[in-house]
């Protein structure tokens, strides 16, 4: 079977639109609360009720199934899934015409909330997709190139919104101009929605195993004891929990531990999730590899020509960052551990969530932008977590993996939560010690990883007897 099928190429770009979104909230978040003057904790709202949005959505989507006594998306079809859920994506996008007239928080967060219920459904949908679309033992992998395109719009975002506000200035005069870049994408999302709906569904929905008929919420909760399902689910909240909340308060942490202003955050902010791209391209790597030789030079090649491209973006905005050059160092670390991980999901699991552990410690001790670099290379070590997670949890769930999917895209909601619940630490015991919730969320992963693939080798050992 091939490593790809069209159906993967017809999804990828709505992973595009999720990044940028995603990642344009880490600068809103500083710009809005510089503006009106509001507290750290208060800020942290523009990520919470995006990522709880998906939790609502897919509380929705488990109600509709049960009401037509089918999975949602079985009846209606993934392409038509994923086209109503563009649309409720636009309307979010409306929003901003008020929020940006008005510097109104709570036009903003209500658009936000819209856009992120519309999120919910497209990713239940494209995510088993994005797996099935081709060879199984390539899933993770075309999940992780599905994020590499995720993270060109995470490493745009920042920038083009930064812009829109500040221009060539240091500061907010008004933010009229806001609403600009993301009615454009209010567009697209208009014209892609458009796309998907007159697709023919077997053109997409070519693997109807993923479908699950939904007869009894008690059969939800019997999905839900399962380990497997339930430490999934919360594997999936306390990961976007530490990838969101991280780049969140990096606005605040910079601020007070290297002095930079709310108008040069956008670079940190844009290379912060450039840093999970260039994880993503060199896991996808291997879908281009036919050869062990060309599989290794690809490894190498591919994060770097993704640090070259943030670069690119960057120049092309006029941006800088100083000692930007360090990132190599952190690089090469990736490709070591990527390396011993052996394409084993667990088992990376656990590798980079040591390194997560020991960058968020060099983190909250070093001092000046040392300390923010080690912050930001946590996005290295997130990038692959969330196709790793998704390949442990649905592995051998047939016919549930639907379900099991849209119970895995409830607990997105860990990156309002645990961004919310950082701040407010933060205002307790200060931003830099506020960090320590990334620690800790990196301990349960650590905790999974080593679970999931002693789990494995058991299962391995009793099947070689």
């Amino acid at each position: 079977m091939k490593k790809t099928t069209p159906v993967f190429y017809n999804i990828v770009g709505l992973f595009f639109f999720w990044g940028f979104v995603a990642a344009s909230n880490d600068v809103l978040i500083p710009i809005f609360k510089d503006h009106l003057k509001i507290e750290q904790w208060q800020s942290q709202m523009i990520s919470f009720v995006f990522y709880v949005a998906y939790t609502i959505g897919s509380i929705i989507y488990l109600l509709m199934s049960y009401y037509l006594q089918n999975d949602l998306l079985q009846k209606i079809g993934y392409a038509k899934g994923l086209s109503y859920g563009l649309l409720i994506s636009f309307v979010g996008t409306l929003f901003f015409i008020p929020a940006a007239q008005n510097s109104s928080f709570l036009f903003l967060i209500i658009g936000l909330f819209i856009i992120g219920l519309g999120f919910s459904l497209q990713q239940t949908a494209a995510n088993p997709l994005v797996i099935a679309a081709g060879d199984e033992n390539y899933g993770s992998q075309r999940l992780s190139l599905a994020g590499g395109i995720n993270n060109i719009g995470t490493t745009i975002g920042p920038l083009i919104v930064s812009y829109a506000v500040f221009k060539n200035t240091k500061e907010i005069s008004q933010l009229n101009d806001l609403m600009y870049p993301y009615l454009i994408l209010g567009i697209l999302f208009l014209i892609v929605a458009i796309k998907f709906y007159r697709l023919k569904e077997t053109s997409i929905n070519t693997h109807t195993e993923n479908a699950l008929n939904v007869k009894q919420l008690s059969e939800i909760k019997s999905l839900i004891k399962v380990p497997q399902v339930w430490m999934g689910m919360l594997a999936i909240f306390v990961y976007v929990g530490v990838e969101v909340s991280t780049a969140a308060n990096l606005a605040e942490f910079a601020k007070q531990k290297a002095s930079l202003s709310t108008s040069a955050i956008a670079p940190y902010v844009s290379l912060y999730w450039a840093s999970l791209m260039i994880g993503r391209w060199a896991s996808a790597s291997d879908i281009f590899a036919d050869s062990p030789i060309k599989k290794m030079i690809l490894k190498i090649l591919f994060p770097f020509a993704a640090f070259i491209f943030f670069l690119i973006i960057l120049s092309i905005h006029q941006k800088s960052i100083p000692n930007v050059e360090w990132m190599m160092a952190y690089i090469i670390l990736l490709l070591i551990l990527d390396y011993l991980s052996q394409g084993n999901a667990a088992k990376q699991l656990v590798l980079y969530a040591i390194a997560g552990i020991v960058l968020i410690t060099l983190g909250i001790l070093s001092k000046n932008e040392f300390s923010v670099f080690n912050i930001i290379a946590v996005g290295l070590f997130c990038s692959t977590l969330w196709p790793c997670i998704f390949e442990i949890a649905l592995k051998g769930m047939g016919n549930k993996a639907g379900i099991v999917s849209s119970l895995l895209i409830m607990m997105i909601m860990g990156g309002g939560w645990i961004s919310l619940l950082q701040g407010y630490v933060s205002k307790i015991v200060g931003i830099e010690i506020s960090y320590s919730i990334g620690i800790l969320c990196f301990a349960y992963l650590l905790y999974y990883g080593w679970k999931s693939y002693r789990v494995e080798n058991i299962k391995d050992s009793k099947i070689t007897n």
